[in-house]
């Protein structure tokens, strides 16, 4: 795995700067390397990835101390990339993540299709109350009309009841023979030999 880091450093006293260490940047540079090394590599993979900001500053804090022991200070410092060098450990952790998107995605819709499917049967629940009862309300309201008509208007009520018989008569799909007013016929009754003219 590869990091790439951006550090500065500012001189603060220039006497041990110049005179208290050799080598001043290498110094810095190899203590950087260092606490970088050593707060990243007991890292998880997310976290490492994803919080470098606050990783930055960790390594700020453990070095600077010993830098200014050495006359200059570590300004800003940033974790700007962490890069995998190993290509199988790179197709391995893209399986990985595609497999997670896969199952996120898979859930998701899950999800999804769970609501929509309660969403349904909740509105499908408050539909057929409300069709119950209009349906129970129905003959109370016709009721109260036919009542109110046959106060009014006899003639009216008598005609509107047989209409209403008349439908359940065709509705109901008996066979009716009607037979003409006037015209003499024989009816049998039962067993009897007995004619009705």
């Amino acid at each position: 795995m590869g990091v790439g880091i951006w550090y500065e450093m500012q001189v603060n006293n220039p006497v041990d700067y110049l005179f208290v260490n050799s080598n001043p940047e290498s110094s810095l540079l190899a203590n950087v390397a260092s606490a970088t090394i050593s707060v990243l590599s007991n890292l998880e993979m997310e976290t490492m990835l994803e919080d470098r900001h606050s990783l930055s500053r960790t390594v700020r804090t453990s070095v600077s101390p010993l830098s200014e022991k050495w006359g200059y200070r570590l300004g800003s410092v940033y974790i700007r990339k962490v890069a995998f060098t190993d290509t199988q450990m790179v197709e391995n952790i893209t399986e990985k993540v595609v497999k997670r998107l896969v199952q996120v995605t898979s859930a998701m819709k899950q999800d999804g299709d769970n609501r929509v499917g309660l969403i349904r049967s909740e509105t499908a629940f408050k539909v057929s109350i409300k069709m119950a009862e209009a349906a129970a309300k129905r003959p109370e309201i016709v009721g109260e009309t036919l009542n109110a008509i046959g106060k009014e208007d006899v003639e009216l009520m008598d005609a509107v009841i047989e209409v209403m018989e008349t439908e359940q008569l065709i509705q109901s799909g008996t066979c009716v023979e009607v037979i003409p007013e006037g015209v003499s016929c024989l009816l049998q009754l039962g067993d009897s030999s007995e004619v009705v003219r």
